[in-house]
């Protein structure tokens, strides 16, 4: 298969150029660059930095004079220049390099032409340009660094427990404020992960390494598992609770883990929680809060089924019953 041709389109007013070999050798896993372009002011000394790099790395700079202060006139230059691209009809894809939310109608734009979308940006790039791409790659997962571990803490800001504090609740404050930085959880990616399996199951389908990766970016276009800390899906996969990854005629396939204790265990505190409230039941809606609040992670999905309710009717012991208004109570039968 012929390899795709991407216009590289770089706003200095946003990037830095440490960046740029990343950005270069990132792309060579999409495609052939045939278009190297920066847009910027290069009569002003911010620029200085890009200047040595423009030479060693053979990309075109595209001068725009600031005529007024506090506008960014480099954002129009590029639009422009990415729309002259598009109507020659010489390239199958676009790799627009920039923090700055002002792109998000040009992607969209792009990609309605049925064209190729990369984002690049640093880690304060909003949500909104990042969703108009078709892959989205934060700038800062590409740069190496021998101390990533210890910047990562000192980033993550992760202090010494206090003596009260479990190992599990210093675990968990540490996923919640990566999770907070990353904006798409690992329990989210496992969730839908278990989702993708559950339908392919559905279908008589095995669910293949591959398919995930591709499913998981076109959800979430700034999805990278190095966000995480890995550089193998298949090693993030591995160590998710309920997903096991099995190498089958050697080709990498994904499975639910056969979780019956944990399983059996949530069956059990349903069946005490209806219990205890003896002959006047339980609320539908109320005790699905209790067993969600109790575990965290569940999920009738895991189960196989698509609503609570249903559920409940498959467990032995239980019934549900409506009242005079309509609401849905659980009762025990014996």
């Amino acid at each position: 298969m012929e390899d795709k041709r991407f216009a590289v389109l770089i706003d200095s007013d946003n990037i830095s150029a440490k960046y740029i070999t990343s950005i270069l050798d990132e792309m060579t896993k999409h495609g052939i660059i045939t278009y190297k372009r920066i847009y910027g002011d290069w009569t002003s000394t911010q620029t200085t930095k890009w200047k040595q790099e423009l030479l060693e790395n053979s990309i075109t700079p595209i001068q725009q004079f600031s005529n007024t202060t506090g506008k960014n006139a480099t954002d129009s230059a590029l639009i422009i220049d990415a729309m002259d691209i598009l109507y020659t009809n010489n390239v199958d894809g676009f790799c627009i390099v920039s923090s700055d939310s002002d792109f998000t109608r040009l992607a969209s734009r792009l990609r309605e032409s049925g064209k190729d979308i990369i984002g690049m940006g640093e880690e304060k790039t909003p949500r909104s340009f990042r969703a108009a791409c078709n892959v989205f790659t934060s700038l800062e997962i590409l740069l190496d660094a021998d101390d990533s571990d210890d910047q990562e803490e000192e980033a993550l800001q992760i202090r010494p427990s206090k003596e009260n504090e479990t190992p599990q609740e210093v675990a968990e404050k540490k996923s919640d404020i990566e999770n907070k930085a990353q904006g798409i959880s690992k329990s989210t990616i496992e969730q839908d992960i278990i989702n993708i399996i559950i339908e392919n199951e559905n279908k008589d389908r095995v669910t293949g390494l591959g398919e995930i990766g591709s499913r998981l970016t076109k959800k979430y276009p700034d999805f990278d598992v190095r966000n995480y800390g890995y550089s193998l899906l298949s090693k993030f996969m591995e160590e998710m609770s309920n997903l096991e990854v099995k190498n089958i005629n050697n080709s990498l396939t994904v499975f639910l883990k056969d979780n019956k204790i944990i399983n059996d265990e949530i069956i059990k505190y349903i069946k005490f929680v209806v219990k205890r409230s003896e002959s006047e039941g339980v609320y539908l809606s109320e005790l699905a809060n209790i067993v969600k609040e109790k575990y965290r992670k569940f999920n009738v999905k895991d189960f196989g089924y698509s609503k609570f309710s249903k559920f409940l009717e498959s467990v032995d012991g239980l019934e549900i019953r409506e009242n005079a208004l309509k609401s849905k109570i659980v009762y025990t039968e014996y």
